[in-house]
């Protein structure tokens, strides 16, 4: 099945451009040129990735972004002309998924969809277990102490890559490398700020324990008061492990 890649551009010209290289690489894709028009298109038809530009004349893109998070994990590529460490920043916190800055190549664009695409598809369907905290990959969904929490799609990609390797500290160059992809432009920073949001949701939830450990100029480990670390098969069968005997 064909990926399908919304083009939200107000320069026809660059359109046409990314529309041509789109279906030239095997993708189909649609183009609209009001960030108003993002929203509605979505709803009714929907697209494996949105690339959108971040100066609209009717609405600014970090605007559709943030609407558009709260109702969709749809990977967003941003396209800007502003390059500046805080735009980058806030739109990475609104859950852009990667940054283009123009002037672009329709070549680089492409290469940073299929990234994109390919980082958007957790590597395992099974459901992560360690201790009250259960990952739903394949759903992008995550539950703790029994109370379903919303994440963004970077946070839940951080939490589940701490769940998976519960043992090990994760410096954050992996976590950037991981979860955002060797060809953005990402900051520690960044981790920080979404370890921050990931670890001040869980603690609403319970305050009993600091999930999260933060291990000094290297990373962080995900910190449970729980034995048992269970990663469950798409059965449901539970396969636990002593932590003391791994």
């Amino acid at each position: 099945m064909q990926n399908h890649i919304l083009v939200v551009e107000d320069e026809h010209a660059i359109a046409e451009v990314l529309i041509a290289y789109a279906r030239k690489d095997g993708f189909t894709a649609h183009h609209v040129d009001r960030g108003l028009d993002v929203l509605p298109y979505m709803k009714k038809h929907g697209a494996d990735l949105v690339l959108l530009d971040l100066m609209l004349p009717d609405c600014a893109g970090i605007d559709i972004c943030k609407s558009l998070r709260r109702v969709s994990d749809t990977p967003v590529i941003m396209v800007t002309a502003k390059v500046s460490e805080i735009d980058r920043l806030l739109g990475l916190e609104l859950g852009a998924d990667d940054y283009i800055c123009k002037p672009f190549s329709a070549r680089e664009v492409m290469a940073r969809i299929r990234a994109v695409l390919r980082r958007s598809r957790p590597e395992t369907a099974e459901t992560v277990v360690v201790g009250k905290l259960i990952l739903y990959p394949g759903l992008y969904s995550v539950y703790y102490h029994g109370k379903e929490i919303e994440l963004t799609p970077k946070e839940f990609q951080i939490l589940l890559l701490l769940g998976t390797k519960r043992n090990q500290v994760i410096t954050r160059e992996s976590i950037m490398d991981q979860v955002y992809g060797r060809a953005l432009a990402v900051s520690d920073r960044c981790v920080d700020s979404h370890i921050k949001n990931i670890r001040r949701k869980m603690m609403q939830v319970s305050d009993e324990v600091d999930p999260i450990a933060g291990v000094y100029g290297v990373g962080y480990k995900l910190r449970l008061g729980e034995e048992n670390h269970r990663i469950s098969n798409a059965d449901g069968v539970g396969i636990a492990f002593d932590e003391g005997k791994r």
